[in-house]
């Protein structure tokens, strides 16, 4: 029997954010009784947390896993339950869904025909989460998605960004046909917008979806006689200075994120700007602690700086929500078994 108290799985724990919340998870002795599973993109180049976890001694493993790559995912899925079903990791305490993706104009497909970031951020994330509910602790377990800004067009933070400016952007999808074409990447695509604004769209979409799914797994968990206690919430990590600004330009990448933020948040630590270990801890506290905004099950709730936040009307919508599941339900070709949620199609 394993002693541990639960286990953590992040994805993308080699990010700037997923790195600072590895280090956070690996250097608080608050934390010393959990496993940790930290998930890379590929685990013989994660040298951003290779270099975090050379001074830990807490519990935990690298694993491999390609977010994009649906056949990958259902196999990692299941390398993870068997472990948890053997006993030889623990239950999931919490999932922290927080791989990104931002192509700032240099749009990229997979393999299946899916526009990178809607399946890196949206899709891979949804079937993960499924698959992974049977190894969840039924009794407390939790699930924190890593939101953004950019999944409300009407969010006065993107208003610098003109990114929502044209009428036509502020709504992402309303049938079977848009959700294809942000799936597909044809929305808002590098052909139609070849500057980063059009990146910045095709990952506000993705966002909305992953943020949609807070809403619509928790009302479905809710109502299910063994997941009824597993909550999902959401925490807006803020504008910080991660990797995923990789693909940007120089003038993005180097002088505004690199220069000018770090700056900005050194000289105001409680502004606009944060750190990513200031992003990590709350995070954490999301996924772990209970506090008065959170409670003792923080169900279907968005957090920023530890208030409490309204997702957009977009996500809020029932009917857009359903169509959102149903249509993932297609393209992730999920079938009868893979899931225990008993409410899955």
């Amino acid at each position: 029997m394993n002693t541990m108290k639960g286990t953590i799985l992040v994805t993308g724990a080699n990010g700037g954010l997923g790195s600072a919340i590895a280090k956070e998870l690996t250097s608080q002795p608050k934390y010393s009784g959990y496993h940790n599973l930290l998930v890379v993109r590929d685990a013989t180049r994660a040298s951003a947390l290779k270099s975090v976890l050379s001074k830990t001694s807490h519990s935990h493993d690298i694993v491999s896993l390609d977010l994009t790559n649906l056949d990958n995912v259902r196999q990692v899925a299941e390398t993870i339950n068997a472990r948890v079903a053997t006993g030889e990791i623990p239950l999931i305490q919490t999932l922290i869904l927080n791989a990104g993706f931002q192509d700032f104009g240099k749009q990229v497909w997979t393999e299946d025909g899916f526009d990178v970031t809607f399946s890196a951020n949206y899709l891979g994330h949804w079937l993960l989460t499924l698959l992974l509910l049977k190894s969840m602790d039924k009794s407390s377990g939790r699930i924190v998605v890593v939101g953004s800004q950019s999944h409300d067009p009407y969010d006065e933070r993107n208003d610098s960004t003109q990114a929502f400016a044209d009428e036509k952007h502020k709504t992402f999808v309303n049938d079977q046909a848009s959700f294809a074409a942000i799936a597909k990447g044809s929305w808002s695509s590098a052909q139609e917008d070849p500057s980063w604004k059009g990146g910045f769209r095709r990952y506000g979409a993705s966002k909305l979806f992953l943020i949609m799914m807070i809403h619509e797994l928790q009302r479905r968990m809710n109502s299910d006689p063994v997941l009824k206690n597993v909550c999902i919430l959401g925490v807006d990590p803020g504008t910080m200075t991660t990797g995923l600004q990789r693909h940007a330009s120089w003038f993005i990448r180097v002088l505004v994120f690199q220069i000018i933020y770090p700056i900005i948040a050194f000289l105001m630590p409680n502004g606009p700007v944060r750190t990513t270990q200031q992003s990590a801890s709350r995070i954490l506290h999301a996924g772990l602690e209970s506090s008065p905004e959170l409670g003792e099950s923080p169900r279907g709730l968005y957090f920023i700086n530890g208030a409490l936040l309204e997702t957009s009307a977009e996500s809020r919508d029932a009917r857009k929500r359903d169509l959102v599941w149903k249509e993932s339900v297609k393209y992730a070709h999920l079938e009868e078994g893979e899931t225990i949620l008993r409410d899955w199609q």
